[in-house]
């Protein structure tokens, strides 16, 4: 469909979408992945779709640096770094959390060329927009990217997604009854969530909620009103409202970043089946849920199920510990 935003080029898309055979024979599913983890920006993952347009945005309006926030072992974090550096501008880093040594994700922000400031994570929100300020005051044009990269202009990027997997499944000639994958800032939620309501897909749109629980009313009506903000930008006037997410949140274990057995399980399955490597905080537990869902039933024989793996493998070194345990 047309997109009139502006962007630039930073993935290697169409990104591969193929069958799972081996683990489809085991489940009885017809199970296909659709490879972010490919997308080929510093190692890949979701949010590269996502900074085609906030950086070209940040272009647009003469900015020379960015600023976004996340975790320690943000994969947003990694991928904003290699965009900033591939279109020279600096990159600043606002991470949750105590100082930790340089593994995983951030030994690649480090590579890159990102200065990381440290907060506590309830602070990162207020410390991007001191910062910020701090940068302006210094004769510097900064552009705030949320963390996830999760507004309008980067849900317009899955929008874009959801219309890229709709054109290879034509062409395949078929169509699928499910597509899961995880969640947490809500940004590729929101686009996808949209694009499958722009293509009147018939399936069903489910999330994995990393994090948020189910009583969190402000996180649903805020991917709702990033996917109709989303649309609006793409020039048409349809809604989403809270009522369209299908989010399941039975898969919290520990806390965001815990790795447990359900994640372990899906990361040896990944790898040992078809030689795919999980990342420990969200493909992990997002394809850990989509097993037991498949165990429980909830997920019928037969059907044909597209995991969407948005690419967090580089964090693995940094909880090699976790997942070897």
């Amino acid at each position: 469909m047309p997109n009139p935003l502006p962007r630039v080029a930073l993935a290697n898309l169409p990104t591969p979408l193929h069958r799972l055979p081996r683990l489809s024979e085991q489940l009885g599913v017809d199970l296909w992945i659709k490879r972010d983890d490919l997308t080929g920006l510093a190692t890949g993952g979701n949010k590269t779709r996502k900074l085609e347009y906030l950086i070209a945005d940040a272009l647009e309006q003469g900015a020379d640096c960015v600023i976004t926030a996340g975790g320690p072992q943000s994969n947003h974090c990694r991928q904003t770094a290699a965009a900033a550096a591939q279109h020279g501008l600096g990159c600043h880093l606002v991470l949750g959390g105590e100082p930790q040594p340089p593994l995983g994700n951030l030994l690649l922000d480090h590579v890159l060329g990102a200065t990381v400031h440290w907060t506590a994570k309830p602070n990162r929100n207020a410390r991007m927009r001191s910062l910020a300020d701090e940068l302006t005051a210094a004769g510097q044009r900064p552009y705030v990217i949320p963390i996830g990269g999760s507004n309008a202009i980067g849900a317009v990027g899955y929008a874009a997604a959801f219309d890229e997997l709709m054109g290879q499944a034509t062409a395949a000639g078929m169509s699928f009854d499910r597509v899961l994958f995880p969640t947490s800032s809500g940004g590729t939620q929101a686009g996808l969530v949209l694009g499958a309501k722009r293509a009147a897909f018939a399936g069903r749109v489910t999330a994995i909620s990393i994090d948020a629980d189910p009583d969190d009313q402000e996180f649903l009506d805020e991917v709702a009103g990033i996917a109709t903000a989303a649309a609006a930008l793409l020039g048409t006037d349809q809604t989403i409202a809270a009522g369209d997410l299908d989010i399941e949140y039975c898969y919290l274990g520990g806390g965001y970043g815990v790795v447990g057995d359900l994640e372990r399980n899906a990361i040896g399955v990944m790898g040992r089946t078809e030689g795919i490597l999980l990342g420990p905080v969200y493909s992990g537990r997002g394809f850990g849920a989509m097993l037991d869902l498949v165990a429980s039933g909830r997920i019928a024989p037969g059907e044909r199920v597209l995991y969407w793996h948005t690419g967090d493998e580089s964090a693995l070194h940094a909880y090699a510990d976790d997942v070897l345990s």
